[in-house]
């Protein structure tokens, strides 16, 4: 390469970089209220737990409180906005909210310091970790859906989960960053698997067209359809799971999961990102977990993202799942009513209140 042309190209990715850069830190996030355990709960170690973790097996008392309530969520610069008002939402509405400890998954290249200095002055009390996810595997089995974002290699870090997470954590609530709890996550998090052989909890609505879910392929295929054969499976969604760890690890369900995943790559058995394998792996044989606790679709359909309503019922979660993103819709001045629900919980530091 001539060296002049060598010198554009450099400067030009210089450029790109500092871009990228002050586009990350464009997002300013104020302190969030401090919130207390009541009076009876139980107590954990008072630990520094804000920490990056590469050790899967990390047993030094940090994070391996049975006592604990364990929050999985992944964690990404377009996302942290719903990241940091799902986190808020949770403290809020739990009585013991110095008991939950947050696991947060990133792309192995994110900034994790960035993103650790983020959470730490919103939430200086807070107690989490930071684990870089290597999806260099997972790439290489992702096949393109119905929507771009549906295919983020982070989208699929649910599925590996078991092997990220260290080995004392034994149950933990998977929640998507587009969410906000109104209820206490204690709840959720008590919720009963039953059976040896029960992984996950989920609501489960068996009331949507479960085969719209697999392509004509799949179910015109004699030894694929008869994967559900003493099943009665249901669609859930998998934003909001309670999952057994130990049964996950103990079962393999990540290469489970994985030889559904290559099994696409050869045919099109499916159309919409990481949720078909989960269904094809678990679907009727999940413990029920009742509907209020994923108001879902909030975010409208994967194409438009239009308005939607809440589904008849309690509601102790809400789901902006879909493509419209309430963040997204405030801040074009377009926002669907029920958006004026997660706004109360958005962190975001606004240029007037940075002036003043």
């Amino acid at each position: 390469m001539p060296i002049p042309l060598l010198f554009s190209f450099l400067f030009l990715s210089l450029s790109l970089l500092s871009n990228a850069t002050i586009l990350t830190l464009s997002q300013q996030f104020k302190e969030a209220p401090q919130f207390y355990n009541s009076p009876d709960c139980p107590s954990i170690t008072n630990a520094n737990t804000n920490t990056n973790s590469n050790n899967k097996n990390n047993n030094n008392n940090v994070i391996c409180y049975d006592e604990a309530v364990h929050v999985a969520m992944t964690l990404d610069t377009q996302y942290i906005r719903g990241s940091m008002a799902a986190i808020l939402s949770v403290l809020q509405h739990t009585s013991c909210p110095e008991n939950n400890i947050f696991h947060f998954v990133t792309t192995a290249t994110a900034n994790a310091s960035l993103l650790r200095a983020t959470l730490s002055t919103s939430f200086p009390y807070l107690k989490f970790q930071i684990y870089p996810f290597d999806d260099t595997h997972v790439s290489g089995l992702i096949s393109t859906s119905i929507r771009s974002a549906l295919d983020c290699p982070l989208n699929y870090a649910r599925s590996y989960l078991p092997n990220i997470l260290p080995s004392c954590v034994r149950r933990v609530v998977y929640l998507d960053s587009d969410l906000v709890l109104v209820d206490d996550i204690a709840k959720l998090a008590a919720t009963p698997l039953g059976g040896d052989d029960t992984v996950l909890a989920a609501p489960e609505y068996c009331n949507a067209n479960f085969t719209s879910y697999f392509t004509l392929t799949f179910w015109s295929n004699p030894s694929l359809s008869l994967t559900f054969a003493n099943r009665k499976p249901c669609y859930f969604n998998t934003g909001v799971m309670v999952i057994d760890l130990d049964r996950w690890r103990a079962g393999d369900y990540t290469n489970k999961i994985e030889e559904w995943m290559e099994l696409q790559k050869r045919m099109r058995i499916y159309e919409l990102g990481s949720l078909p394998p989960f269904l094809l792996v678990f679907a009727g044989n999940i413990a029920p977990v009742d509907h209020k606790w994923n108001q879902h679709g909030l975010g409208g359909d994967n194409f438009r993202g239009l308005c939607r309503n809440l589904h008849p019922g309690p509601v102790s979660l809400l789901h902006w799942s879909g493509k419209g993103k309430p963040w997204a819709r405030l801040d074009a001045n377009r926002p669907c009513p029920l958006d004026a629900l997660w706004a109360p919980y958005d962190l975001l530091q606004t240029p007037f209140a940075l002036d003043s």
